[in-house]
């Protein structure tokens, strides 16, 4: 029996089984979705692989459970710039993240290495930008090696579309990352015009950061607009993810043009060049309904007025924009990047060499709330998320390893009290949702 109740808070739900009927009282749909999210994992793992059928008899434990989230955003990054997956492994990626509740897709389609979002007014994108000629070999930046293989992939219009209608019917918001105006050198490998120097570009087979970023022209804001003009069309998500991160300078320094735009606005240096950049491209993106995510580098010379900011480099970040009153997910590079070791890298499949290991149980240990904010600027904080960087993920399978059981920590994270958490009551549950793991055939790290 399902009924709706209207105290409850949003995606919140009230469970009750006992021998006589299963009873689900929600907020609103997907309240009721993860109820059943919750009823799917209280039942033997074999329902994972034979379904509900009629003449199986499958019981439930009873069960009083009221349950909501702690936040509201509760997202995992999937990159398929570095390496691409195809639709049928981003499907399965959101079906997994939906069963605990996640519900942000950061999708992150553009940057160096890769374009792979279709857009019509400018086919050179994926007929270019979404093809190399080999990948490094290893994660040694100092010495590169190439693998001889050309890479590449790209999502059509319609793919996008399949996608976006599996991830609404799981109740998962899919937030689209076009990277500017750094991290484009994929792009200018296809329209050159738009960069700080004349080309040609090539895009890029070694990991790292690139020095090409794009100019700040009439023309290159008229290319961004078009480009995303077509990407609102196709993602109905409140957030467009503009990246903004590690963006070299240098060429804005050199660049006649920049500079002109700087002493036209009245600019100090090159990072306001970059708040200058990232405040018009809001103000696009606000004029059309919709709202600017970036990573923490757009506190750099000035926020932009309604922006929501994604601390990645530490905390930091996230503590300066909340105290600014503006809304920030937490996503810090110690906690949850799952591109980064689990253990001992010795032993482990080549990861991500940039930080420490990441073992589980750091993860269950994250607080996305730091302790130095205050009460009002606490409720900035509206969520956190979990990170999977491709560099050095080129299957499905070692992006599922990287990903799970990890997320699974940061499920409980973004969704119980802080007070109700508890290590040892997570690694309890954690072994029957191992099972389910199993039963579905996900490649996840085994246990230490």
């Amino acid at each position: 029996m399902i009924s709706s109740d209207a105290s409850l808070p949003p995606e919140g739900y009230r469970l009750a089984v006992n021998p006589d009927a299963v009873r689900i009282q929600a907020a609103d749909a997907a309240g009721v979705f993860y109820a059943f999210q919750s009823i799917r994992q209280l039942l033997p793992p074999e329902v994972e692989r034979e379904g509900i059928r009629p003449n199986v008899d499958w019981s439930l434990p009873a069960a009083e459970i009221l349950d909501y989230p702690r936040f509201s955003y509760r997202g995992l990054m999937l990159d398929v710039s570095r390496h691409f997956f195809d639709v049928g492994f981003v499907k399965r990626f959101i079906d997994l993240m939906s069963r605990y509740k996640f519900n942000r897709f950061h999708w992150h389609l553009t940057d160096d290495h890769g374009w792979r979002i279709a857009i019509d007014a400018y086919p050179r994108l994926t007929e270019v930008g979404a093809w190399r000629r080999e990948t490094m070999i290893g994660n040694n930046l100092k010495t590169y090696g190439g693998d001889g293989i050309p890479h590449g992939g790209f999502y059509t219009q319609d793919d996008i579309r399949e996608v976006l209608d599996y991830a609404d019917e799981r109740f998962v918001t899919v937030v689209p990352e076009i990277e500017m105006p750094g991290h484009s050198t994929a792009a200018l490998a296809a329209y050159p015009e738009y960069g700080c120097r004349p080309g040609p570009f090539e895009v890029p087979t070694g990991w790292g950061i690139k020095s090409d970023i794009y100019s700040p022209s009439a023309a290159t804001f008229s290319f961004l607009e078009d480009v995303l003009t077509e990407v609102m069309q196709l993602f109905p998500s409140d957030y467009i993810h503009i990246g903004a991160d590690e963006v070299p300078k240098d060429q804005w320094k050199a660049s006649s043009l920049a500079q002109d735009v700087m002493a036209r606005e009245g600019l100090a240096d090159e990072d306001e060049l970059q708040s200058w950049f990232v405040r018009r491209i809001e103000s696009f993106l606000n004029a059309n309904g919709r709202r600017l995510i970036g990573w923490d580098e757009i506190l750099e010379g000035g926020l932009a007025p309604n922006a929501t900011v994604m601390s990645w480099r530490d905390m930091t970040g996230g503590v300066e924009a909340a105290r600014q009153g503006h809304d920030v997910i937490m996503t810090p590079r110690d906690y949850v990047y799952f591109d980064y070791y689990q253990g001992d890298p010795t032993t482990e499949p080549v990861a991500g060499r940039f930080g420490h290991p990441i073992p589980l149980d750091s993860v269950y240990e994250f607080e996305p709330i730091p302790d130095e904010l205050t009460e009002r600027e606490a409720r900035h904080i509206i969520g956190a998320q979990g990170n999977v960087w491709t560099e050095f993920i080129s299957t499905p399978e070692h992006a599922e390893y990287m990903t799970y059981p990890r997320a699974l920590a940061l499920s409980e994270v973004v969704w119980s009290p802080k007070a109700r958490r508890s290590l040892n009551g997570f690694h309890r549950r954690l072994k029957g949702n191992i099972e389910h793991l199993d039963a579905l055939g996900v490649n996840y790290r085994a246990l230490d």
